[in-house]
């Protein structure tokens, strides 16, 4: 593994604590926190390790930035430092979102939550934006590199090719070209090659992991029946967890459609949830907490509306984030060795310079909502294209994202602060309105 040399697991267990707090962005966000903190800053994982990590993280179902966290947990501390870090990456936001999931169901009123957010949405595209920087400075080497990227974009932006086709495609091209071509060095930074993880290792990792996820789902089918709010929330998000690949972006379309006609939602509901998911920290696809809490506290089949709303999100949070940590501890041992073998690391720096072009596709796609008042859709090439009216532009957003943009790159200012001064703004600009 690496980082031999790194912190303590306490010193890492403090930083998995903050970051549950301060992950804002969704997923383009979140990735670009972590690289800054773990790459730039604190130096505990290496530039190649982190991109390795992540383009295996991409490829798999499930929340891409979470699983992330939990892949370096893993390596800085085996599998206590990923459940750390993947815990702690969802439990803030979990417990924000649960609560508000019962402020809309018992009030019905969650504006305020878009307020004090206002400013932080707009911050998200300079952190994003500064991220995409500096990974792309490190990561996109050869011209090859930079036309897969550019590739990614148009297929997704453009065309509307589906998330896991576009990775597919940038693995084969990459392997195709070579690591020459692909600008992959010879030997990989700060290789320490782990012992082969041995079957025994695996079928017990598997063995547990499935356990873990479904024993909890099951007592509750027996317990609750299989007609219950509760059964039916956990067999579907368990379905969901394994279908998800692209994250939450590649599926939420779909789970919204699902809930109104399976839990009779509304498609006010799934909006609302959509927004509180966008602009509170955690993962996008908590939003799916939200959604089963509305769906039990309606329908709680005898037992008190808020309990039952708490019962139906943690059923959902347990079937929806248990398989994530599944497998990355089965496939993190596997990937770390295969850092080694070159016609491997040139397939998956095809794939990281095709999750540049996707983040570059989500921040065009947060930009236009945020910065702008007023957008219509064309299809030049088939895909739905939200462009933008230029007349429309607000000035406050867009003078917020360039600021968090020069204060990270520039000044170096702690994300953090970002994250607070911009919410900070956000919210006074929003009270003078």
């Amino acid at each position: 593994m690496t980082g031999a040399a790194g912190p303590t697991f306490r010193e890492a267990a403090r930083f998995w604590v903050k970051l549950g707090f301060i992950n804002f962005g969704g997923p383009t966000g979140q990735i670009a926190i972590m690289h800054g903190e773990l790459v730039q800053e604190r130096r505990w994982i290496g530039e190649e390790a982190f991109l390795h990590a992540l383009s295996f993280c991409m490829v798999l179902p499930g929340p891409e930035a979470q699983q992330l966290a939990t892949y370096v947990g893993w390596l800085l501390h085996g599998i206590r430092g990923g459940l750390i870090a993947g815990i702690m990456f969802i439990l803030p936001a979990g417990v924000a979102m649960g609560g508000l999931a019962w402020a809309y169901a018992a009030h019905g009123d969650v504006a305020w939550v878009g307020s004090v957010f206002d400013g932080l949405s707009a911050a998200v595209l300079g952190i994003v934006a500064a991220a995409a920087v500096a990974i792309a400075r490190r990561a996109v080497r050869t011209r090859a590199a930079v036309a897969i990227a550019a590739a990614a974009f148009v297929a997704i932006w453009l065309i509307g090719v589906p998330f896991p086709a576009v990775i597919v495609g940038a693995g084969i091209a990459g392997l195709a070209l070579g690591t020459t071509r692909m600008g992959v060095p010879a030997r990989a930074e700060d290789l320490q090659i782990p012992p082969s993880p041995t079957a025994g290792r695996t079928v017990r990792v598997v063995a547990i992991g499935l356990l873990a996820w479904w024993v909890p789902i099951l007592l509750v089918v027996a317990v609750a029946g299989t007609g219950s709010v509760f059964s039916r929330e956990g067999l579907f998000f368990s379905q969901v967890s394994v279908v998800t690949f692209g994250g939450a972006y590649a599926v939420l379309a779909y789970v919204g459609r699902e809930v109104i006609s399976r839990f009779g939602l509304s498609s006010a509901d799934v909006v609302t949830g959509l927004g509180l998911a966008e602009t509170t920290p955690g993962p996008l696809i908590l939003v799916v907490e939200f959604l089963a809490f509305l769906a039990a506290y309606r329908a709680p089949g005898g037992l008190p509306p808020v309990l039952a709303g708490v019962a139906g999100a943690a059923v959902t949070l347990w079937a929806t984030f248990a398989p994530s940590f599944l497998w990355v501890f089965v496939g993190a041992p596997y990937v770390e060795r295969l850092r080694g073998n070159r016609a491997i690391r040139a397939a998956l720096a095809g794939i990281t310079a095709a999750v540049l072009g996707v983040i570059a596709t989500l921040a065009a796609s947060v930009a236009t909502a945020v910065l702008f008042r007023e957008t219509t859709v064309a299809h030049p090439f088939g895909a739905d294209i939200v462009v933008p009216r230029a007349t429309t532009l607000d000035p406050v957003h867009a003078a917020i994202a360039v600021a968090a943009f020069l204060a990270i790159r520039r000044f170096e200012v702690h994300v953090a602060w970002v994250v607070v001064g911009s919410a900070s703004v956000g919210l006074a600009a929003s009270a003078l309105r």
